[in-house]
């Protein structure tokens, strides 16, 4: 199995999601879902993109 690098637009967007779960997390802001599953989320994809070529 051969990573690759996130694109550029894949990691601005996990870096949007995480700041919104450290916010959630801080109680900045109330979003519904615990800021451990958007956390998770924003890893999530960092992972998946990591895996898939061109991602």
């Amino acid at each position: 199995m051969s990573l690759s690098a996130p694109t550029q637009i894949v990691y601005i967007i996990s870096l949007i999601i995480a700041v919104i779960g450290l916010l959630v997390f801080f109680g900045v802001f109330s979003f519904g879902v615990s800021s451990f599953w958007i956390m998770a989320v924003a890893f999530g994809l960092l992972a998946l993109a990591n895996l898939i070529k061109g991602m």
